[in-house]
Order: C-alpha cells, then sequence, then structure tokens
C-alpha cells in the first residue's frame, strides 16, 4: 500500500522525493493495531518537520492516515514519510508545504538470527533527524556485506561507536546496560529500552568491546537482536540480559494506532 495525504500515490507526485532525497521518516511495527512507542513516533515526525521544513506537522492527521494502513489484526510494518512533492532542488528554502506518504509491508518475524557487522568511519548528515538520505549508510552495509559481514557499525574517527546503518546498538558490561554517547539518530526503541534495566550512557570506543560481555542492535522493526560480532571480536549470540531486555520490549502495551 502507498497513500499520499490518503490517496493513491502516482508517479509524478513521488518524482520529488526521488530525485531530491529531502524528507524525513519514521517506521513503526504495528501489532493488532498497537505501536509500542506511538508517542514518540510522532513527537519524531513534528520535530523533524520543524528542523526540515519550519512548519508543524498534524501528527493527529498523521495518525489517521497512518492507521488506514494498518489492519486491525497481525503485524504490519508501517512507514511514514513526510516530503513536500514541490521542492525545488534549485531552491530549497522555499519547501515549506510537507505532505504525507504512508507505505506498509508485512512485518517479519521476531526474534531475528544475531548480527556480525564490521566498523566504519561514517557519521550521518544531521544525524538528529531520521531522514530519507538513506545512500551512505546502504553504501556502508552493501561494502560490510561484500567482505562477509551482516552490517555496519558506524564510528567517529576516534574510533567512537555511535550506531549501525539503521540501528542503534547497545552493550552490557556485566553489570549495566551501555548506550553509546555520540552523534546518532535517538531510536524509539532504544528511548523505551532505557527504562527496562539499569544503564548508563558514556562513550564507547572500539578498543573496549573486547571486555564487553554481549551487545544487540535495536529498531522498532528488529525489537532487540542479538549482535554476536564487531570486526573480529566474537561475542555471545544470546545472553540473558538480551534475553530480559527482548522480554521486556516484547511485554510493552503498545497504543492504539
Amino acid at each position: 500500500m502507498a497513500e499520499l495525504n490518503g490517496e493513491p500515490v502516482g508517479l509524478a507526485q513521488l518524482q520529488s522525493l526521488a530525485l531530491t532525497n529531502y524528507g524525513h521518516f519514521t517506521t513503526m511495527r504495528v501489532d493488532d493495531g498497537r505501536v509500542r512507542g506511538l508517542g514518540l513516533h510522532l513527537q519524531r515526525l513534528r520535530r523533524d518537520c520543524r528542523t526540515l521544513f519550519g512548519v508543524d506537522l498534524d501528527v493527529q492527521r498523521v495518525r489517521e492516515l497512518a492507521r488506514r494502513a494498518a489492519p486491525g489484526t497481525g503485524s504490519t510494518t508501517v512507514r511514514v514519510t513526510v516530503f513536500d512533492p514541490a521542492l525545488d532542488l534549485g531552491h530549497p528554502a522555499t519547501a515549506g508545504d510537507p505532505q504525507v506518504l504512508v507505505t506498509s509491508r508485512p512485518a517479519g518475524a521476531l526474534p531475528l538470527p544475531p548480527l556480525r557487522v564490521r566498523s566504519t568511519v561514517y557519521v550521518r548528515d544531521v544525524p538528529g533527524v531520521k531522514s530519507v538520505g538513506l545512500f551512505a549508510g546502504l553504501h556502508h552495509r552493501r561494502r560490510a556485506q561484500l567482505e562477509g559481514f551482516d552490517d555496519a557499525l558506524f564510528v567517529d574517527r576516534d574510533r567512537t561507536v555511535s550506531e549501525g546503518a539503521t540501528w542503534n546498538i547497545g552493550f552490557y558490561d556485566g553489570t549495566r546496560v551501555v548506550w553509546p554517547s555520540a552523534e546518532c539518530l535517538h531510536g524509539v526503541t532504544m528511548d523505551l529500552l532505557k527504562g527496562a534495566h539499569d544503564h548508563v550512557t558514556r562513550p564507547v570506543h572500539l578498543n573496549e568491546l573486547p571486555a564487553v560481555r554481549a551487545a544487540f542492535a535495536t529498531n522498532a522493526a528488529i525489537g532487540v537482536r542479538a549482535v554476536s560480532g564487531i570486526d573480529g571480536i566474537e561475542l555471545p549470540g544470546s545472553h540473558a540480559v538480551i534475553d530480559a531486555l527482548r522480554t521486556a520490549y516484547t511485554s510493552i502495551e503498545g497504543e492504539p494506532l
């Protein structure tokens, strides 16, 4: 399904999004008509719309449009993309009439198998915005996969860990969950999990990773997914803390869409 402002979307309306790649989005997993952290997803859309377009987004209207894409039963992944079809490549400052594109696809079964990731030096443009500009992330993911890994883990030039290509990462040091403090997109799933276990947020350097007990990736589509390897560092593909976080996350009652 793909609708723009509640109507079937046409090719001409998508040209601006395809050719300029300027906009923002959020992705939600809808289970039986409910979304974990729905309020956080809507806050993200409102905040990012103000950042990219300088206007306030009607999030209640967004909610109504997203509801159309999700059946009342079963699991669906719904993506809400906000962009201005009239954006002029030469005059982006005039873009100020964002529209709402809603797409959906079946949600995958959870949990997913562990990830093996390769570190790469990269910091996203405007990292606090969940932008539609996915080129660099997908490029680094592709390079990692060509070298036998599943995905890319971003670090800065000082080798400080930030995030994955489309996910946040957390570590367990034997006592607490450690969330990296770095320039990155703060995911809804990560924010929800901060209430599930004793945690600290601090810089995490690659040279610390041989000492961690476990690592995991999070986003709305994958929930909590074990990370079993980073570069040449082997980590457990399952761990009691990861199981506890996964259980805590799945037990969060979703908000009605």
